[in-house]
């Protein structure tokens, strides 16, 4: 069974349910509904002013919503935060530590915070986060990825059921990134539920099972990676010999739309690969077939057909209107 089926079956761990927040005269949010369960990884995207951070202060009750609800595990946060943040650990922004202590030592003063925490758990905490060999050293000699890999240690100290994760890959380099990717599914298949917001939608495609997109303070689309992105357009490369002939034909076949401006549906780096006379065309997958053989008969020689899969960043672009990722 897959993260994504199990996180289907799994039980809710974070619901947000219909959540404003007004600031003066301003909605900042004006309407977010989604839920994250047991064993899934939640991404959340949002352009600049969408109001995902607001709701990142929301969930662990740094700012009260004007209206609406968050549960975290069945208690509201903003009327049974002691119950709720119970079951939260979160990163947001970036990691607090103490750079001049070892990382051993971080982790002993801020289970002091917490009841219960003892030197087992600690020790716990630093085999999952694989901090072992170097725990005992001053915060000052981690690399970035290592220094992240203690705040997730930190925020794991309490037993959490959620961890919230804000821009995470935040400064790694892909090495780091590919690392935390695969720490964070580790996580979610030992049952978490992790919450993550980024602007590496391309990560995000890799690394969730289900997203959330907001905008202008409302979310408009929430579901499974794979789903929303099959559902954006699918986009077919061309190379026909003679090609203009060839686009005349792809023109005149039902269902095919020949995309001119092909900077704004495909990434640099496919489109760095097309020949002068490619031709680009959005069009159901299961047509490719039959209008390879139409122009075959048309006597168009087919030099090649290269089907584009969609990605997240296209959907993101299309259903926020080209708005700029923060």
């Amino acid at each position: 069974m897959s993260a994504a089926e199990s996180a289907r079956k799994g039980s809710i761990v974070l619901s947000v349910e219909h959540v404003k927040k007004k600031i003066g005269r301003k909605w900042i949010i004006e309407d977010v509904t989604f839920d994250v369960r047991q064993g899934e990884i939640f991404g959340f995207l949002g352009p600049n002013g969408a109001g995902k951070t607001t709701t990142i202060r929301m969930l662990v009750d740094l700012i009260k919503p004007s209206s609406g609800i968050i549960k975290v595990c069945g208690f509201d946060v903003n009327k049974q935060q002691e119950q709720a943040l119970r079951y939260v650990g979160s990163i947001v922004e970036n990691p607090e530590v103490y750079t001049y202590l070892t990382g051993w030592e971080n982790l002993e003063h801020f289970a002091r915070m917490q009841p219960g925490i003892d030197k087992e758990r600690i020790q716990e905490v630093v085999d999952i986060v694989r901090l072992d060999q170097r725990i005992h050293d001053k915060v000052k000699t981690y690399s970035l990825g290592m220094r992240q890999r203690l705040g997730i240690a930190q925020a794991l100290l309490g037993r959490p059921k959620l961890l919230i994760l804000d821009e995470p890959t935040n400064g790694l380099d892909p090495k780091g990134i590919k690392e935390l990717r695969q720490f964070i599914r580790e996580l979610a298949e030992g049952g978490l539920a992790v919450f993550v917001s980024s602007h590496l939608l391309s990560e995000i495609q890799l690394l969730c099972d289900r997203v959330a997109i907001i905008s202008r303070g409302r979310v408009l689309a929430v579901g499974e990676v794979g789903e929303l992105v099959a559902a954006n357009a699918k986009y077919v490369i061309w190379d026909l010999e003679p090609a203009e002939e060839g686009k005349r034909e792809l023109e005149a076949w039902h269902g095919v739309e020949i995309i001119e401006e092909v900077d704004a549906v495909l990434d640099d780096t496919i489109i760095a690969g097309m020949s002068a006379n490619s031709i680009v065309t959005a069009m159901n997958e299961e047509d490719i077939a039959s209008a390879v053989s139409h122009l075959t008969s048309s006597g168009i020689l087919v030099q090649g057909v290269h089907k584009i899969n969609p990605t997240l960043e296209q959907l993101f672009l299309k259903m926020t209107e080209g708005e700029n990722i923060d």
